[in-house]
């Protein structure tokens, strides 16, 4: 059993802005889930778009374009001549300049989309490309050049889509000069010559003159258009690419989704390659795993979905937005906002728990020793059952309801793992109270010791939950919600499937042959081992959790 789990990333948190889009993510185990003797792959894969800027189009252009640069450089697709980007770059240079904002110029945007790569064994790579670029510029009427990759070790394939801001003009718009007209360094216009003379009385370096009756201004594009900077945006083409690909996708296990950023998981950030801030993220990322473990933590122990939502939203993304716009981004405090969050989380699981025990102290549990039931027998007269009606067809298991008690199997891990975490994490906080109490000078190796085992309570503790999230994944689901999600569907099925038996049964009592009598006797020993099982597991769960 292997599995590959690449990071997704893009929430938007501190130290990085939310112009990321979930990488590809990949999870695959083989293990038979369907029938006896089936084997079924579960593959859950997320599509990857990633959005940076551009102060230098023509420079970014060449490098995705040029074959002395990349190694695996397959098409290259542009909806424009080369000389627009020039255009695009002096229009944006000249702009900017006269906003006197400082910085980077932004000339331009680019989407880096990763693709499946069933897609690179299919070939055919420039009606691919063409298929991404036409897509762009048809839904969002802006240029566009493209190129499509492969990294060095050709693991990664994936398309390089730069865009303009910005539409071109119909028709330009030129302005003459009524008067001389005067620039300073900065390209600001001033009323007057004097004001761009030096001491001397000689034009200052930067400084311009346009002449009276000659062009001082020539506009050739639009303003930039707002939509590109937002959020919507990004999941806009993160849904269209994703469709786009899933069309090209024959295999449907290969088939890609798109990664909830509403949900209750926080994405991770990428690194890259040669990232100064690579430390930063990884760190950052360690803050963000925590989160999603306590989240499968939450969701096993029972606490509901909308209250962990809850929680995301009022200790990280609230405080988080809230404190960008007062003091900017602040990566340390972004990682306390997530360890005050898992810890709320922790006291509703908690809480979950210690409700969960009382409920328990109050109810006196009876297991019952299940046993084959004896099904009676009885004599039928061969002449009443030929004249007897036909015996209606015995209630078949969905797909669904046929995975139910493999999928029970592992809920019921998950449950003691969680049970065994809790037990661990009341021992730690038992050890942290008798640490508070050691105190005085004559205590100190007392005190020592305690530390030395809360440190390995707390080592033991983080090994567990990783554990515990890696379960699910184990098995081919990407998280522990997404497993919850089929096992409680399962479950339904699965009970609607024991109703139909029961009603089954009763229209049927006195009409079974000798051969549906044996089947009934089967079934019935087999749902007995089933309940035994049940029991077995709910008094060791219970036993667990105290």
């Amino acid at each position: 059993m292997t599995y590959t789990n690449a990071v997704a990333f893009g929430y938007a948190g501190y130290g990085n802005k939310p112009t990321t889009i979930p990488l590809i993510l990949s999870v695959r185990t083989p293990f038979p889930l369907a029938e006896e003797g089936e084997e079924s792959t579960l593959t859950t894969r997320y599509s990857f778009i990633q959005m940076t800027k551009l102060s230098n189009v023509r420079g970014r252009i060449t490098y995705i374009s040029s074959h002395a640069k990349q190694e695996h450089l397959y098409a290259v697709y542009e909806t424009t001549e080369r000389s627009y980007w020039t255009e695009l770059a002096r229009c944006s240079q000249q702009e900017f300049k006269k906003s006197g904002v400082e910085g980077n110029c932004i000339e331009a945007r680019e989407l880096i989309i990763a693709l499946p790569e069933s897609l690179y064994e299919q070939g055919m790579p420039d009606m691919l490309l063409k298929s991404f670029t036409d897509k762009f510029k048809e839904k969002y009427g802006v240029e566009c050049v493209a190129a499509l990759h492969h990294n060095k070790r050709m693991t990664n394939f994936h398309i390089h889509l730069i865009f303009s801001e910005r539409q071109l003009l119909a028709e330009p718009v030129i302005k003459i000069a009524t008067r001389n007209m005067f620039y300073d360094e900065n390209g600001k216009h001033v009323r007057t010559k004097k004001e761009i003379l030096d001491e001397a009385g000689q034009l200052r370096k930067g400084c311009k003159i346009i002449p009276k009756g000659e062009v001082y201004e020539r506009t050739l594009f639009t303003f930039k258009d707002s939509r590109f900077k937002s959020d919507r945006f990004l999941d806009e083409v993160k849904r269209s690419y994703t469709d786009l690909i899933n069309i090209y996708v024959k295999d449907d296990k290969q088939k890609l989704r798109v990664f909830d950023r509403n949900g209750v998981y926080l994405p991770m950030k990428k690194i890259g390659k040669n990232n100064p801030k690579a430390e930063q993220i990884r760190t950052d990322n360690q803050y963000r795993t925590m989160w999603n473990q306590a989240v499968d933590r939450a969701l096993i122990s029972g606490v509901p979905e909308e209250q962990i939502l809850e929680v995301k939203q009022s200790k990280i993304g609230q405080k988080v937005k809230a404190s960008i716009q007062k003091s900017g981004r602040n990566p340390a405090l972004f990682k306390s906002l997530i360890m005050m969050a898992i810890y709320a989380l922790e006291l509703l699981i908690s809480k979950v728990f210690k409700m969960t025990l009382e409920k328990a102290d109050k109810v006196t549990n009876v297991f019952v020793k299940a046993e084959p039931e004896q099904t009676k027998v009885q004599a039928v007269n061969e002449s009443v059952m030929a004249k007897s009606e036909p015996i209606p067809e015995m209630p078949k298991k969905s797909k669904l309801a046929s995975k139910f008690l493999r999928l029970a199997d592992i809920y019921s891990k998950l449950e003691k793992q969680n049970a065994a975490i809790y037990q661990r994490e009341q021992q730690l906080a038992s050890v942290e109270k008798e640490i508070a109490g050691t105190k005085g000078i004559f205590k100190g190796k007392q005190r020592n010791k305690l530390q030395e085992q809360a440190e390995q309570l707390k080592t033991q503790i983080a090994n567990m939950k990783q554990y515990l999230s890696s379960i699910v994944q184990g098995y081919g689901y990407k998280n522990v919600k997404e497993f919850l999600t089929e096992y409680r569907a399962s479950k339904a099925e699965y009970s609607d499937y024991q109703s139909a038996v029961v009603k089954w049964e009763q229209q049927t009592e006195n009409k079974a042959e000798s051969d549906s009598l044996k089947a009934k006797l089967q079934r019935k020993q087999q749902e007995a081992k089933e309940l035994n099982r049940h029991n077995k597991h709910q008094k060791k769960y219970s036993r667990d959790v105290r």
